[in-house]
């Protein structure tokens, strides 16, 4: 086990790991439970296939349950929090949840799932997701987690793409004052996917449901007189765990495909050195389980760590803007790792949603999904943290499996807008447009990784060739993340957006984060989002789509004010040449803009916008077509 607790030891494992990288992973892997123990530690090297551990034999869910047993089996393992606030929460010790884990690999194994199958979960939050995918895991099935607010044709195509004959539903989800019929979808995408065989649900809402049988098997009755007692299956270590489906700009979404041994050792060791969780801790992660954060820092870091983890079926607004805080109050949560999409919707609601609230049991704040803009981390460590709390701001990819650059808690110090720096085993460069890296401390360009790590996905499943050409034919011989950054003179590293969002302003290269920074500086701005269109005198413009507190809010006096910031902020180089006043933008559900839906808003072409599934409210896009520009 490797555990970073100073600036020194930082210093020390990240000579350790470029001198000496397959001992530095040999030393993380230490404090598992291994059936047969890894020999081989690293194989291959980028542009090529990778393998991690693969000589070896384990079981995750074993590793996340079993042995704990010996010290933390009546530690609480993970908390509930429902969506209704008068509703009670529900708590499982490790005990209690290696039980529910058991007799739920249990009756998989009774309705026939074995280990290889891939199996479909579209779901509620709530702990029966968290038990269906431990119990894939134990019997060596591969989950395939579908966000419970996908259509029908996504879920039917995700159940295409991945082969699976299985799917675990619940017959409805709560969010906020709405309920959502699950199985109404389902019964919709499996006209579409016949090849599903079973479909196990778990009853959650209470409306009345049409099951077909013999395809429709209520849980509650299939696990009547099953065991509680399942042995884990062995796997090797490059045998997979799941797969894990993330949108393209252009055909299909691409099911990323992570196998068990190296994204175990990348997942807990990430948790442990970015969080630095003790003992008696509570780790919120406020993702859902249907997206990468939510595998590896609701899910498998904590519990393979001996954690806490809390599980949030809700939405920050309901039924009112203090929920979040409520919840963390309520709780005595101490870590607390959030979207920047979230922090600036509560920023908006202003500070009464604080009125009555302490906040004191928070030792960490955490940040995921996007950068984070001044403005709303100055905010979230001021009001959430009460100016007293780190911010962790990671920057990571469901392509990584976890965090690759961030501050390490209290370890490493913090840079509002900046992750920072690399964690010791991951090495970053930065390359220019000729593919050289970038020589100098300080400097710009593409965000490449010139090492393979342990939590990196393999493949996309089924397209060896896809994973190549996204990810390892534009740079040879390292991994393209698709993202730009700057680089300062002491190695921090600062997202600045995708590479294809530096804007080229008359032979200057223009990060959209930057631009975005500075408009959300003026008080009337929630959000900002900026791409480059054809200009035909300066290469690119910038056009600026804005979210007002005031919609009505006047035109020419904000686009002076705006320009006047953005000029003071970047220079007049930088200032947006026209602006859109907009509802909303398009985001995916992990809360990442589309920005390629923007781009071709801005360049007039509103015939085809690729692939939409993974939008959380692909209504927003006809709406900004009809916002004027000014």
């Amino acid at each position: 086990m490797i555990h970073i607790k100073t600036q020194a030891d930082h210093d020390k494992y990240t000579k350790m790991a470029r001198t000496d990288r397959d001992g530095f992973w040999r030393e993380a892997s230490a404090s598992f439970f291994w059936r047969k123990a890894p020999k081989l530690i690293s194989q291959g090297k980028l542009g090529e296939k990778v393998t991690w551990f693969e000589d070896s034999l384990l079981n995750l869910s074993e590793n996340c349950l079993d042995r704990h047993m010996a010290s933390k089996a009546n530690q609480t393992a993970l908390i509930w929090e429902p969506n209704s606030p008068d509703a009670p929460s529900r708590s499982f010790t490790y005990r209690e949840l290696k039980r529910e884990v058991e007799v739920f690999a249990n009756t998989l194994k009774k309705l026939g799932v074995k280990k290889g199958d891939r199996v479909v979960i579209y779901m509620a939050m709530i702990p029966e997701l968290m038990f269906s995918v431990l119990a894939c895991a134990r019997i060596g099935a591969v989950h395939c987690v579908v966000f419970a607010g996908f259509s029908a044709k996504s879920l039917s195509a995700r159940i295409e793409d991945s082969g699976a004959e299985f799917i675990i539903i619940s017959s409805g989800a709560a969010r906020g004052a709405k309920c959502i019929p699950l199985k109404g979808i389902v019964d919709d995408a499996l006209m579409m996917s016949p090849r599903v065989k079973t479909c196990l649900a778990i009853k959650h809402t209470d409306e009345a449901l049409s099951m077909k049988t013999p395809r429709d098997v209520w849980y509650h009755e299939a696990s009547i007189g099953v065991s509680d007692s399942c042995e884990a299956v062995s796997v090797s270590g490059e045998d997979p765990l799941f797969i894990l489906y993330t949108s393209g700009s252009t055909g299909k979404p691409k099911g990323l495909l992570h196998t068990t041994a190296g994204y175990m050792v990348y997942a807990e060791y990430t948790f442990r050195n970015v969080f630095q969780v003790q003992q008696g801790d509570l780790f919120w992660c406020t993702a859902d389980l249907g997206w990468i954060t939510g595998h590896t820092y609701l899910t498998y870091g904590p519990l393979l760590s001996g954690a806490t983890t809390l599980m949030f079926e809700g939405i920050p607004t309901w039924p009112d803007a203090s929920r979040f805080w409520q919840v963390i109050d309520r709780h005595q949560v101490t870590h607390f790792y959030t979207a920047p999409t979230a922090i600036r919707t509560l920023e908006a609601f202003g500070l009464t949603p604080f009125t009555g609230v302490a906040l004191d049991s928070l030792k960490v704040l955490g940040s995921v999904g996007e950068p984070i803009n001044e403005e709303a981390w100055q905010w979230y460590f001021e009001n959430v943290g009460r100016s007293r709390v780190p911010i962790v701001d990671t920057w990571w990819q469901t392509e990584t499996g976890g965090i690759m650059i961030s501050t390490l808690a209290g370890v490493t110090p913090a840079l509002p807008t900046f992750a920072t720096l690399p964690l010791p085993g991951v090495e970053p460069v930065l390359l220019n447009s000729d593919g050289k890296e970038v020589a100098t401390q300080a400097g710009e360009g593409a965000l490449c990784i010139k090492e393979p790590w342990p939590g990196m996905a393999r493949t996309v499943f089924g397209d060896w060739q896809r994973y190549q050409d996204t990810y390892l034919k534009a740079y040879p011989g390292y991994y393209f993340t698709g993202d730009g950054a700057k680089r300062d003179d002491h190695g921090n590293y600062r997202i600045t957006g995708r590479i294809d969002d530096i804007i080229i302003v008359s032979g200057h290269n223009i990060g959209t984060a930057e631009v975005e920074d500075a408009l959300d500086l003026h008080p009337s701005v929630v959000e900002s989002a900026v791409v480059g269109y054809s200009h035909p005198v300066k290469g690119q413009g910038i056009h600026g789509f804005l979210i007002c507190s005031d919609p009505s809010i006047d035109r020419d006096k904000l686009k002076s004010e705006l320009l006047t910031l953005v000029t003071r902020e970047l220079g007049p180089i930088a200032k947006p040449e026209r602006f859109q006043v907009v509802a909303g933008l398009p985001k995916t559900r992990s809360g990442k803009i589309m920005r390629r839906i923007l781009r071709k808003i801005a360049e007039a072409e509103t015939k085809d916008f690729g692939d939409v599934s993974t939008l959380l409210n692909p209504e927003i896009v006809d709406q900004i077509l009809k916002a004027e520009i000014f």
